[in-house]
């Protein structure tokens, strides 16, 4: 698709390749700190609309954790926390008791998390890294639209880390890039991206992100590429 044919389509972007010149807002370190608040509460809204977690859980993080129910997992680039939340409340539902770490470099998404830990969350401002320095495991690491803000030297630290501290699986979701994943989220949207980065930064995401063939590319060895529903792409590492 020429830029000509997706504008005639009704998408005036040329999403064939990732674009990796965009810099969302949020990651801005002067962005204004209430938008910014605004925008992790809105972006849990949206998760949980869209990003397919609920299934994920079921399908490839539950089956993962010990057989006696308990585990430990590990959410890296943890945002406002959503998911870790979300990752308990499910366990609780299912019959699991789980601990779950949410890290994240950002002091300010880390600060926005720690608004609300309820039992088996904790929020650290801490990277990858410093846990593999630690020495520390997990049975199950897991993050959620990491991958597209990252290049190829920072995607190939963050892939080795994360099979350093998980003892059982990894699995990392993304968006998965497309002109209907465009269309849905620029329409979809615009219901709760007032005073936020949502709309801007979502739509930014998407042309950041992978295809499944450009992802299965990207892995390196031992790490295999899954599609989901709905949009979503999964990298996943069993140890």
């Amino acid at each position: 698709m020429s830029r000509s044919q997706g504008a005639a389509s009704g998408l005036p972007i040329d999403l064939r390749a990732r674009d990796l010149t965009l810099r969302e807002l949020m990651d801005d370190p002067d962005c204004d700190p209430r938008a910014l608040e605004r925008t992790f509460r809105r972006f849990a809204v949206v998760n949980a609309l869209v990003s397919g977690w609920r299934a994920a859980w079921r399908t490839h993080v539950a089956p993962a954790l010990p057989a006696h129910g308990r585990g430990r997992i590990l959410d890296l680039g943890c945002g406002g926390g959503d998911l870790a939340r979300a990752l308990v409340r499910w366990a609780a539902s299912d019959g699991f008791e789980i601990e779950v770490v949410g890290i994240d470099p950002d002091h300010r998404a880390i600060a926005s998390a720690s608004r609300s830990t309820p039992k088996g969350v904790t929020f650290r401002e801490q990277s990858s890294a410093d846990l593999v320095a630690a020495g520390e495991r997990f049975d199950v690491v897991v993050s959620n639209h990491v991958l597209h803000h990252l290049d190829d030297d920072e995607r190939a630290g963050f892939l080795s880390d994360s099979e350093q501290l998980a003892s059982t699986r990894s699995l990392h979701s993304d968006i998965r890039r497309s002109p209907a994943a465009y269309r849905a989220y620029a329409l979809g949207s615009t219901l709760v991206a007032a005073g936020t980065f949502v709309r801007v930064d979502g739509l930014r995401s998407i042309r950041r992100s992978f295809t499944l063939p450009e992802l299965h590319t990207a892995l390196p060895r031992g790490w295999r590429a899954e599609a989901a529903a709905p949009h979503r792409v999964l990298a996943i590492h069993d140890a």
